[in-house]
């Protein structure tokens, strides 16, 4: 079988990756370099920021993450020699507002449940946090992964597969179809690519890419900046978040803050302001960061679909038609999930969970149910 995944990000990636291994020919088209897109710019957080706030598809999918990701690093290493960092540091979630709602939740989860800890214990876990705060929940099983590591690796490992063709720099401006059945995408220089099946995978552009199929695919381009500083390795001894910013350290010693929210459709461009935001976030945090330099910043654009569900499944009207898309900040802890999901639909498989959340049909339900939620 031949497949052709428009989207060349982590999730488009993991998707043909997960192809390739049942001996499906999988052709994977970026408008630019595979994985550099909102797969890079993001922060790798191996968990939605607040789990209890999403819906249960969301926590479904990142219920697998741990187990997919161990794997996952594994064969990456031992196939490319590049190592993804899988960073157990724990987080510390100051947020107090609803502390007794995320207690709660996790009453019901499979991992062990978080601790709400004092100040004294909260100093003993990370002594660079601000001793302002009182009380915070304790996530000690919530790791985070070098994401630009990460999609590395997998550019690496799929550019060697035979059965495996990563095409850069080529857009697609044009589905051709008979009836129900899209036979070819067209690009930007007029050559058509065919092939049996067809995949959007293409993130934040995933909804422009439905238009051109007459199809309704509410996902759209939220902007996100972040800051890098660098410390000595281990300076930060765990992940730290408090009202939707977060603190993630590397194990090299680099620090990222992220991040903001900003509805500016595509545009990329960082500026001072948003650079400024993050750094006061950042001290308030961990006063120490006063003392270290910002290293770098940078933007992307991350999926967001109604409700933080993502879609998972066939497109409405088309046989051969299927999209994995609209992820939000959620991409990198959901891709595995996502991608193996896609697959099982895709082949006929028996479905590792169930599909109905992530369908177009249950979306256009859930759009007049429930906002997303930003944080």
């Amino acid at each position: 079988m031949q497949v052709l995944i428009v989207g060349g990000g982590v999730i488009g990636l993991l998707t043909a990756l997960e192809l390739s291994r049942t001996g499906c020919r999988v052709v994977v088209l970026d408008q630019a370099q595979h994985g550099q897109a909102a797969s890079w710019a993001g922060g790798g957080i191996l968990s939605p920021l607040y789990p209890w706030r999403y819906l249960p598809a969301v926590n479904r999918l990142a219920n697998l993450a741990p187990m997919l990701y161990s794997t996952l690093a594994i064969e990456l290493l031992e196939a490319t020699g590049i190592d993804i960092e899988i960073n157990r540091s724990g987080m510390l979630i100051l947020d107090t507002e609803d502390q007794r709602d995320a207690l709660a939740w996790s009453l019901d989860q499979p991992q062990e449940p978080p601790e709400l800890l004092e100040r004294p214990q909260l100093l003993q876990i990370n002594p660079r946090l601000n001793p302002k705060f009182e009380r915070g929940l304790w996530c000690k099983h919530v790791a985070n992964i070098r994401n630009p590591h990460l999609v590395k690796a997998l550019v690496k490992h799929l550019d060697r597969q035979p059965n495996v063709n990563l095409v850069r720099h080529t857009r697609a401006q044009q589905f051709e179809c008979q009836g129900d059945q899209v036979c070819a995408v067209i690009d930007q220089h007029g050559q058509r690519w065919y092939a049996d099946q067809m995949v959007i995978a293409s993130g934040a552009w995933s909804g422009q890419l439905a238009e051109l199929m007459g199809l309704q695919l509410p996902v759209q381009p939220i902007k996100g900046q972040m800051i890098l500083f660098k410390a000595a390795a281990r300076w930060l001894p765990s992940m730290i978040m408090h009202r939707g910013v977060y603190l993630i350290p590397r194990m090299d010693g680099h620090i990222l803050c992220g991040s903001t929210l900003e509805n500016v459709g595509f545009d990329t461009r960082i500026d001072d302001q948003a650079r400024q935001h993050l750094y006061q976030q950042a001290i308030e945090l961990a006063p120490a960061l006063a003392g270290l330099s910002i290293k770098d910043q940078w933007a992307g654009v991350r999926p967001a679909a109604p409700n933080g569900v993502p879609y998972i499944g066939r497109a409405p009207q088309f046989r051969n038609l299927w999209v994995n898309a609209g992820h939000f900040r959620n991409g990198i802890v959901l891709a595995p999930a996502s991608a193996r999901l896609l697959r099982e639909q895709l082949l006929g498989e028996r479905p590792s969970l169930p599909i109905n959340p992530y369908q177009f049909s249950e979306h256009l339900q859930l759009q007049r149910q429930q906002p997303l939620p930003l944080a």
